[in-house]
């Protein structure tokens, strides 16, 4: 409590103190008999050296602070595409900084220069047809330039990729990613989110998954056999909130088992081995140096943003709509550590959209790999396949030494 009224105290204090302060000043102006508005000589000169100092050191912190931190901060770009927009970017800065250099010179020395002296009147001079000009001419056509190597970089960027691209799919959702290879067709599966089950978590479209779903769908936990079983049961009270769920859930899977019927029937088998040869990946993206990608992303829930800042790509993941973007690895991950002096450093795929509670932790690690590791990392993967994970062929019946005795004695 005492220590609240000092602080009080302490601050009533400051303010009379100001307030006879600036009374001494309005004192002291009437006694030199200058108006409050009237700037003395001396004030005037002083500032005017200020603003030349200030404009030094304004330069100066400019200039360390580029050197110090580069341009951007994110040190040389890992792709084809992030070069082009690396070098775009920089011609901006190039062009912003001179602006810049150029303007603010001219702020500060005619602040120094035309500094208000005894006798001397300002000149009016309020119009230059040639300078107008001059200041509508050049920056347009400045800005026609930086528009112009824009729409030629963005249309590079987002255009098609070359044929011999590798296919691959990013799929999110709250809160990691999942990268699936296209495989040695290079081709990838198509997808549906109906048939989306626990073992089958990115809806590929098969004949077998396909048939999965409509038996998950009909008979599966929670499915339309058990609902009805729900309803029907005689023996259970169930609230009416409870039987308007219910029957709503009912209506709901009996309209997607007509889909998925529907999709059965016009299924072409013929389209399963692109399915059946895709690698699924999860934690770790591996990518190959210098070999170009087309990457299509998929979501489950909600907008996310693929985001590969050294890369230098990005790109919003909706649901319900396929989105697509390409690049080309440039920089091995071994050779961004040299670059780096880091010999811990990884690529990473981040989500650049806040997508929930768990946002901050939605990353992948992402290697890029010489031509002969990524294949030999490829090849680990051959007996990975979606086939071999999710729908593995049968294993052979074993044979037992009686059976092996009777075949022989069948003999």
């Amino acid at each position: 409590m005492e220590s609240k009224l000092i602080i009080i105290l302490i601050v009533v204090i400051g303010a009379i103190a100001i307030s006879q302060l600036v009374r001494v000043y309005e004192l002291t102006a009437k006694l030199r008999k200058h108006g409050e508005h009237e700037i003395p000589m001396r004030d005037n000169y002083l500032n005017a050296k200020l603003m030349l100092a200030f404009m030094v050191l304004q330069f100066g912190g400019f200039i360390y602070l580029m050197l110090k931190y580069g341009w951007t901060g994110r040190g040389p770009a890992a792709s084809v595409q992030g070069e082009s927009t690396d070098w775009l970017l920089n011609l901006n800065l190039v062009l912003v900084s001179a602006i810049f250099f150029f303007t603010n010179f001219l702020l500060f020395y005619f602040s120094y220069k035309y500094v208000k002296r005894p006798g001397v009147k300002a000149y009016y001079y309020p119009h230059n047809n040639k300078l107008e000009m001059l200041w509508t001419v050049v920056p347009a056509a400045v800005l026609a330039v930086i528009i112009i190597l824009g729409l030629q970089t963005w249309n590079d960027v987002t255009g098609a990729s070359p044929k011999d691209a590798i296919s691959l799919e990013l799929y999110s959702k709250q809160f990691d990613w999942t990268a699936r290879y296209s495989g040695g067709d290079n081709t990838l599966g198509r997808t549906d989110y109906k048939l989306i089950t626990g073992t089958n978590e990115l809806g590929l479209m098969t004949a077998a998954t396909i048939d999965s779903s409509i038996q998950a769908m009909r008979q599966g936990a929670g499915g339309i056999l058990e609902i009805q079983k729900i309803l029907n049961n005689r023996d259970t009270v169930l609230t009416d909130s409870l039987v308007n769920v219910l029957r709503k859930d009912l209506g709901t899977k009996e309209r997607l088992l007509r889909l998925l019927n529907q999709m059965k029937a016009t299924h072409n088998v013929a389209l399963d081995k692109h399915v059946y040869d895709d690698i699924i990946q999860r934690d770790t993206l591996y990518l190959c140096v210098n070999k170009p990608y087309e990457i299509s992303f998929r979501s489950k829930d909600v907008i996310h943003s693929a985001y590969f800042p050294h890369f230098r790509t990005q790109m919003n993941t909706v649901p319900g709509y396929g989105t697509r973007m390409k690049f080309t690895p440039n920089k091995t991950t071994a050779e961004m550590r040299t670059i780096k002096k880091l010999p811990t450093f990884h690529y990473v795929l981040m989500c650049n959209k806040i997508c929930g509670g768990a946002h901050y932790k939605m990353k992948m690690m992402v290697v890029v790999l010489e031509e002969a590791e990524y294949n030999a990392w490829m090849k680990s993967k051959g007996n990975k396949t979606f086939k071999d994970t999710y729908f593995p062929a049968p294993a052979a019946p074993a044979t037992t030494p009686a059976a092996d005795t009777v075949k022989t004695a069948m003999n």
